[in-house]
């Protein structure tokens, strides 16, 4: 934080915290369900039909526009962290679709009767670093003056036809990688209840503030046939859509699921965030038993979570080398956490091993 004022603490001022507070599958698909009927528009390419990261429409000659928002309330105390995690997660639905962000226009709600505006600040400029490092212009916005504090981004991306990866067009045996490790609910939720230990204090930020730019340099690889970033639903509900997209069962191996260090510990001290069970409600009934660790490690929400990837295997050994040589991700990603399947109507739509 670079303001020479009293330090607060954000994360005090709201509810919820980073993508936990996504409302529920559950809800919100009665929020969605319409009785109106929109005629079919050749040129969208991707709606909100198959819960896709992004709206793609396309300009002409096999290129698209890809269209996001996203934006939430506090998931740390330190207001610029705060905006650079929520612009990595803003940006992170184009790397999701296989498209290059152009620019981004920021959504600012601020209490400004609470907080100096010095601190919102703080918090544009935190995106602001964000939008640099992907190499785009934070180009304008909007603002209010709310209860609880906002923040976020609507970016706008490019791709073209050859390159656009969906959510739900993954094959039977595809493997399925995860490019950052699960936990960020649980540690922000200690955070948030005094429990974090000091020491800790950074892994849940440093994996937040990672652009996941690894979907723009998988988008050339035809054999990478699905992605989607996974944030609130946990990974259970995101891996979910893409298997009801595919129409396909997912079969997963808990043994090779990267987790951020420390989770056990933080699992056993009860920081598990609310929406960890509302995300169980909504979809648990599809799910195969779990053990009460298994479910809340699964269907913690993530805020600026990885990429799911599902790839077939004569591409998997290329794709694992662009992962590990070009983007840097992190050796524990580079294992299969599953495996795509045919569905059959007798097993549940996600099985753990």
């Amino acid at each position: 934080m670079n303001i020479n004022i009293e330090p607060i603490k954000l994360t005090q001022y709201s509810h919820g915290a980073g993508c936990g507070c996504k409302i529920s599958p559950k809800v919100l698909e009665q929020i969605l369900e319409t009785s109106q009927t929109t005629p079919p528009i050749d040129k969208l390419w991707v709606g909100n039909d198959s819960r896709d990261d992004a709206a793609v429409f396309e300009i002409g000659q096999d290129q698209a526009v890809i269209s996001t928002t996203d934006f939430f309330m506090p998931i740390v105390d330190d207001p610029f962290d705060f905006g650079r995690i929520a612009a990595a997660n803003s940006i992170s639905d184009i790397y999701a679709m296989g498209g290059d962000p152009l620019m981004a226009i920021s959504i600012l709600g601020w209490p400004i009767s609470k907080i100096t505006p010095e601190y919102a600040r703080e918090v544009v400029e935190g995106g602001r670093s964000i939008c640099a490092e992907a190499g785009i212009p934070l180009a304008g916005g909007h603002s209010i003056d709310s209860p609880e504090p906002i923040f976020g981004l609507a970016v706008t991306g490019m791709v073209t036809r050859d390159r656009l990866k969906r959510n739900d067009t993954a094959k039977p045996g595809n493997s399925l990688y995860l490019t950052k490790p699960l936990g960020v609910g649980i540690l922000s939720t200690a955070q948030k209840q005094g429990k974090l230990k000091a020491e800790h204090r950074d892994i849940a930020r440093d994996n937040m503030v990672r652009l996941n730019r690894a979907g723009l340099a998988l988008s050339k690889l035809p054999g990478v046939c699905a992605i989607t970033d996974v944030t609130g639903f946990g990974l259970l509900g995101h891996l979910s859509e893409m298997c009801e997209g595919s129409k396909l069962s997912a079969e997963l191996m808990m043994d090779n699921i990267p987790l951020l260090p420390h989770i056990d510990y933080y699992v056993e001290q009860d920081c598990i965030p609310g929406g960890t069970n509302r995300n169980w409600d909504s979809y648990g009934y599809k799910i195969g038993n779990l053990s009460e660790f298994q479910r809340r490690l699964l269907c913690d929400p993530q805020t600026s979570g990885g990429l799911l990837v599902a790839v077939d295997e004569a591409t998997e050994k290329t794709m694992l080398q662009i992962l590990r040589d070009e983007e840097h991700v992190p050796e524990e990603c580079l294992l299969p956490i599953g495996q795509l399947v045919e569905k059959d109507g007798k097993q549940p739509l996600i099985t753990v091993h």
